[in-house]
C-alpha cells in the first residue's frame, strides 16, 4: 500500500513538471503521459505489469464521465448557440461519416472483416476536445470564422454519437440480434439519455436555488455527485449516460451559479488528472512491442482517417453552406483524436467481444499519432491558412470567460456616529474617481440619486478605478491572545514599526480600524508590510 502511493505520487509530481515542459517545446502534454506509462509499463524500466482490462475500464468510464460533464459545463452558450447547426452536424453525421469512411478504407485496403471495420471506425470517430482546447489555450489563437466554438461544440458532443456507433458494431458482431433491437437500442439510447439530462438538470438548478452550503467546498463535491448521477441514472435504463452528462453540464455550466469560477477550475484540475490517469493507464496497458508489430496498420488507419475520411465528411457537410475552404481544411485537420477512443476500445475488449485483429494498439497508434503530429502542427496550420484572428479571444468560449472590467467596488457602512447621516448623496464631496453606484437600506436597494438621505444602518457600494500596478507589499495575520501585549490597546497606542493594521476580522466580521479602536482578545489583525 505505501509502496503503491510512494509510486503514484512519484508519477503525479513528475506528470506536473512534464506539464510545465511541454508547454514550452509546443508538443501535447498528453504524449508526456503516455510515454511515461510505457516507461512504467511491463516492457519499460519499472517492470509493472498491468493487463486487467475490467479494471481499466471502469477507471476510463469515470475518467470520461468527468470528462464529458466538464466538456458541457465549460462551454458558452451565448457563444456556441451561434453555431449549433453546424457543430451538431459535424457531430453526429460528421461521426457516422468519418466512422463509415474509415471502416470501408480498412475493409477494402487492410481486410478486416466489414463490420470490425465499422467497429474500428467508430472507436476513433469521435474527437478530442480537451486536446484541441488545451492547445489554442496554452497558445491563445482566436481563430476567424466561429471556428473555434464549431470545434468546441462538436468535440464536446460527438462522443456520444461515437460511443452508440460502437455499441451498435459489438451488438452485431455478437450476433442474435434483430434489427428491431438495434434500432430500439439506438432510441433508447438517445430519448432516455437527452430527458434524463434535461431532468436531472432541472432538479440541480431548482436544488441549488432552496439550499445553501454552509462549509466552503461543498459545492464542489456536490457537482461531483451529479456528474456522476448524470451518467448512472440513464444507464441504468438503457440511455446513453455521456449524453446526459453532457446536457447536463452545458445546461449547468450556462446558469448563474455561486462560485461559478472555482467550479470552473476545480474541474479543469479533476478533467486534467482524469486524463492524465487515463493516458497513463494506455501507456502501462501498452506493449512497445506490440504497438511495433501493428505500426503499419495504425499508420495507415491514422492516414485514413485524417486525410482522408474527416476531410471527406467535413467537404460533404459543408458543400451547402458558405463556409470558407480555409476554414473547411482546419476544421477537418482540429479532429485530433484522445481519452474517448481508448475508452471505447478497452470497452470492446471488456464487452468479451473477439476482434480478429489488435484493435487495442491500433487505436493506441493512432491517438498517439493524432496527439503528436496533429496537436504539434495545428497553431501552424492555422496561421498557414490565414485563419488566426488577433481579435478574437479564445477564452470567449468557455462560461467562465468574463471580460476584465478594471473596476473594484467598496463597501461603506453608515454607523450611528458617521458623518453622513442626514446628508444627500450631492452633498457627499467624495475623492476623484469615486462613484456611489448602490445604497442598501431597509426599505432595500435605493438608486442613488442627488436628493437621496444617508440613514443609519444603510449600506453604501462605490465603484473605484483598480490600481494595476505591482503592489509591493505582504498581507499577514495575527490573532490576538490573552497573552498579547496589544490587548486592550488603541490602535494609536501600537507601534508597528514598518506594518500598518489594514482591517481587523471580528467575530467573522470585518471591522475598519481607526486611531481609537480597541484591540479585544480573538481580534485577527490583518498586517501590511512592503517586501
Amino acid at each position: 500500500m505505501v509502496t503503491s502511493l510512494l509510486i503514484g505520487s512519484l508519477i503525479i509530481f513528475l506528470c506536473v513538471l512534464i506539464n510545465k515542459f511541454s508547454s514550452k517545446v509546443g508538443i501535447p502534454t498528453l504524449v508526456f503521459f503516455i510515454f511515461l506509462g510505457m516507461m512504467f509499463g511491463s516492457e519499460g524500466i519499472g517492470k509493472i505489469y498491468f493487463d486487467n482490462y475490467s479494471m481499466s475500464e471502469n477507471i476510463c468510464v469515470i475518467a470520461l464521465i468527468f470528462i464529458m460533464f466538464y466538456g458541457g459545463f465549460g462551454t458558452n452558450w451565448n457563444t456556441a448557440k451561434k453555431v449549433v447547426k453546424e457543430s451538431l452536424h459535424l457531430s453526429t453525421l460528421g461521426v457516422v461519416g468519418s466512422a463509415l469512411i474509415t471502416g470501408v478504407i480498412c475493409h477494402f485496403i487492410l481486410k478486416f472483416s466489414f463490420w470490425e471495420s465499422l467497429l474500428l471506425g467508430s472507436v476513433i470517430g469521435s474527437t478530442d476536445a480537451a486536446s484541441v482546447f488545451s492547445i489554442l489555450r496554452s497558445k491563445k489563437l482566436g481563430i476567424k470564422e466561429n471556428t473555434a466554438p464549431v470545434l468546441e461544440l462538436e468535440s464536446g458532443s460527438n462522443d456520444p454519437f461515437a460511443y452508440m456507433c460502437m455499441i451498435i458494431c459489438v451488438m452485431i458482431l455478437k450476433g442474435g440480434v434483430s434489427s428491431f433491437e438495434i434500432a430500439k437500442t439506438f432510441v433508447m439510447q438517445i430519448v432516455i439519455g437527452i430527458c434524463c439530462g434535461l431532468l436531472i438538470a432541472k432538479f440541480t438548478i431548482e436544488f441549488l436555488k432552496r439550499y445553501k452550503f454552509d462549509t466552503e467546498g461543498f459545492d464542489q463535491i456536490f457537482f461531483v455527485s451529479v456528474a456522476l448521477f448524470s451518467y448512472a441514472f440513464p444507464t441504468f435504463f438503457g440511455g446513453n449516460g455521456f449524453l446526459s452528462s453532457y446536457f447536463v453540464g452545458i445546461i449547468l455550466g450556462n446558469q448563474k451559479i455561486k462560485n461559478k469560477s472555482s467550479l470552473i477550475h476545480f474541474f479543469d484540475g479533476i478533467t486534467g488528472l482524469m486524463q492524465l490517469i487515463v493516458f497513463f493507464l494506455l501507456g502501462l496497458l501498452s506493449l512497445p512491442s506490440a504497438i511495433w508489430s501493428v505500426k503499419e496498420e495504425f499508420f495507415f488507419v491514422f492516414l485514413a482517417l485524417t486525410f482522408v475520411a474527416r476531410p471527406v465528411a467535413v467537404f460533404l457537410l459543408y458543400s451547402f453552406e458558405k463556409v470558407s475552404l480555409q476554414k473547411k481544411i482546419l476544421v477537418s485537420f482540429c479532429g485530433l483524436r484522445g481519452a474517448a477512443s481508448i475508452v471505447f476500445a478497452i470497452m470492446v475488449l471488456g464487452s468479451g467481444l473477439n476482434v480478429s485483429f489488435d484493435i487495442f494498439h491500433i487505436v493506441f497508434g493512432v491517438v498517439l499519432l493524432s496527439i503528436i503530429l496533429q496537436g504539434s502542427l495545428i497553431p501552424y496550420v492555422t496561421k498557414k491558412l490565414n485563419m488566426i484572428d488577433e481579435n478574437e479571444n479564445i477564452l470567449k468560449t468557455f462560461s467562465d470567460y468574463t471580460e476584465d472590467i478594471p473596476v473594484d467596488y467598496i463597501r461603506v457602512k453608515i454607523t450611528e456616529n458617521h458623518p453622513w447621516i442626514g446628508k444627500t448623496v450631492k452633498d457627499i464631496n467624495l475623492p476623484p474617481d469615486l462613484l456611489i453606484v448602490s445604497i442598501q437600506g431597509k426599505d432595500g436597494s435605493i438608486l442613488p440619486k442627488g436628493d437621496v438621505v444617508f440613514r443609519k444602518d444603510d449600506c453604501i457600494a462605490l465603484t473605484a478605478v483598480r490600481f494595476n500596478n505591482n503592489i509591493e507589499f505582504d498581507l499577514s495575520e495575527m490573532t490576538i491572545t490573552k497573552e498579547s501585549d496589544y490587548l486592550g490597546k488603541k490602535i494609536q497606542e501600537i507601534s508597528l514599526e514598518e506594518q500598518l493594521i489594514i482591517l481587523i476580522m471580528r467575530d467573522d466580521k470585518p471591522v475598519i480600524p481607526k486611531g481609537d479602536t480597541i484591540i479585544l482578545e480573538k481580534d485577527v489583525l490583518v498586517l501590511s508590510q512592503k517586501k
